[in-house]
């Protein structure tokens, strides 16, 4: 699989690391143990587009959103992460 880093081309995956669902929301302070329980632990395993982190660890350190599918590895989209993402 091949990820356009958006600083240094495109690059073998072998270079990055992948750092979870980017898709996943924080649950709120009052939330209760249940709901952070599920935001830690519960992950669904989709098939087709997700949003994903990726970490550019072996090149320029970047974080990266990926847009994914999850069967074909086709990369929708790569968008460097932003203040407060």
């Amino acid at each position: 699989m091949r990820i356009p880093c958006p600083h240094c081309g495109p690059r073998d995956e072998i270079e990055f690391s992948f750092r979870g669902d980017a898709s996943a929301c924080r649950p709120t302070p009052g939330a209760g143990p249940d709901a952070f329980y599920d935001y830690v632990y519960t992950r669904t395993n989709p098939r087709g587009w997700t949003l994903e982190w990726w970490q550019h660890a072996s090149g320029c350190r970047a974080w990266l959103q990926v847009r994914r599918h999850t069967v074909t590895h086709e990369i929708g989209a790569v968008t460097p992460a932003g203040p407060g993402a």
